[in-house]
């Protein structure tokens, strides 16, 4: 809850109670208080923006307005008991609905990030790419391309840039992607849009090192391309260029310049034989933002980035099917150095028996990979799709035989306590409702954090050489460790 939506609503019970217990012939105190309340509403409205989770906060201003207005005197005067009865009934109906008023803005907060931690300030900034060797496979139009929108997190300088870029954009096309991932309905999450961010925008990279390392980062199905601010913020104040995509007709909506939206396609992909197919759209896309960053580093158009990518010191990240999008890369493209994939099962080309041979990193939900929560809810999911509990088992036995040949020859594996899915992105943070009992998201959010800056720093900037052991010692509940 914000500053003045807590102003507001304490003043709103404070004058209720004097309205309910307060002597009728006081009137004018109430009015002068009124005339207070409206001010400090407005001043709020200004300075935070409104809300649709503060409806009943404004409601109850008006109805206060109505009850004060026609309140008049006492004729002849009521028995003490009868006046108390009435005031406690009217209490009454104050508790509930202050309830509600409290329940709106704390249940769907706009909430703050953490400030970045890193020694540079972050900057952002958004590019459109057109890939003209592609053909747009999903466009009803054949001579479309493949379009992408990518945003930039970098290190920049002090104090400079535009203004500090909001979390998403576009919410409303955003959320009715996130409708389907989270089941909120979109108009729920409209406040999504009043999130500030720590990143400004447009702002110019950082002259402190004439070169940066890159970090590609790839959001899970149905996500976007912002759905881990927590943690790229973090990685851009460390001294990294993060370049987040967001992969047209899986993510919850790509919004190009001119306006048109592209919503989530609801193309239905399930099991190992199709998401692997499918993969190969997301490495092509990866590889074509790869060669996009060299023809930058070239030329940027508006001259940031000229001269200032480090394309020897690239890795990549993602969450979920972006996660196993980062592990495909890894394997396939001699640019990507590292990788962290968080929580996402390894879809695309079967790992090899011997491992990556490059550094790597799988992030676990510890409900994820628990199989005593897959078999409970196998008899649902049976029930749900028509496969088979046959099915459902290679499936299982698949995901784990892929996972563990990743880790081979020196990758790393961790999981953190009382996590899920969802828990490896900013999702649980868009209301306390969301979170796993016995889960902290801003204290998962740092063990993240640190973990992947130590992850990057050790195996891309070659400092920190034992970043990883120092962090495995610090957090023996992540169960950090290396095959």
């Amino acid at each position: 809850m914000r500053f003045g939506e807590l102003v507001i609503i304490l003043f709103i019970i404070a004058l209720a109670t004097a309205t309910i217990w307060g002597p009728k012939s006081k009137k004018s105190r109430l009015i002068y208080s009124l005339i207070a309340l409206y001010i400090v509403t407005v001043v709020q409205i200004i300075v935070e923006d409104c809300r649709w989770q503060m409806i009943p906060c404004y409601a109850a201003s008006v109805i206060l307005t109505v009850c004060i207005i026609f309140r008049k005197p006492e004729k002849k005067p009521r028995s003490n008991s009868r006046r108390s009865w009435l005031a406690w009934l009217w209490t009454t109906v104050l508790f509930l609905y202050a309830s509600v008023m409290i329940a709106l803005p704390l249940l769907l907060p706009v909430f703050a990030f953490h400030q970045p931690q890193g020694p540079y300030p972050v900057g952002t900034a958004v590019y459109h790419f057109i890939d003209n060797d592609r053909p747009d496979e999903y466009s009803v139009d054949p001579t479309d391309h493949r379009e992408l929108m990518v945003q930039f997190w970098y290190p920049s300088e002090p104090e400079t840039g535009e203004e500090a870029a909001p979390y998403i954009r576009n919410v409303a096309a955003i959320t009715q992607g996130l409708e389907q991932a989270l089941s909120f309905p979109a108009w729920t999450l409209s406040h999504l849009g009043l999130v500030e961010t720590h990143a400004y925008s447009n702002a110019p990279l950082s002259s402190m090192e004439q070169e940066y390392p890159i970090l590609i980062f790839s959001h899970g199905m149905t996500g976007f391309r912002n759905q881990n601010t927590f943690q790229i913020e973090e990685l851009a104040s460390h001294g990294y260029i993060v370049v987040g995509i967001d992969h047209a007709y899986d993510a919850a909506a790509t919004v190009y310049p001119d306006g048109r939206e592209v919503l989530i396609n609801k193309h239905q992909l399930s099991g190992f034989e199709a998401l692997d197919e499918h993969m190969t759209l997301w490495t092509q896309d990866v590889s074509f933002i790869l060669n996009r960053l060299e023809q930058l580093n070239r030329q940027d158009e508006q001259d940031r980035f000229t001269g200032r990518l480090d394309l020897e010191r690239i890795g990549m990240f993602g969450h979920s099917y972006g996660g196993a999008t980062a592990a495909q890369m890894l394997l396939k493209d001699s640019r990507i150095k590292a990788a962290i994939n968080m929580d996402g099962t390894l879809y695309g080309e079967p790992m090899p028996s011997a491992g990556l041979n490059k550094p790597y990193l799988q992030m676990n939900g510890e409900k994820s990979i628990d199989k005593s929560k897959f078999d409970n809810s196998l008899d649902q999911a049976i029930v749900q799709s028509g496969h088979t509990r046959e099915y459902y088992e290679d499936f299982w036995e698949e995901t784990v035989k892929r996972r563990m040949n990743a880790l081979q020859g020196g990758g790393y594996a961790m999981t953190i306590p009382h996590t899920s899915h969802m828990s490896y992105t900013d999702f649980h943070l868009f209301s306390p409702l969301l979170p796993n009992p016995g889960e902290d998201p801003e204290a998962v959010h740092r063990i993240i954090n640190e973990v992947s800056v130590a992850f990057f720093d050790q195996h891309l900037k070659g400092i920190r050489h034992n970043a990883m052991d120092e962090l495995a010692k610090k957090y023996p509940d992540i169960e950090l460790v290396q095959d």
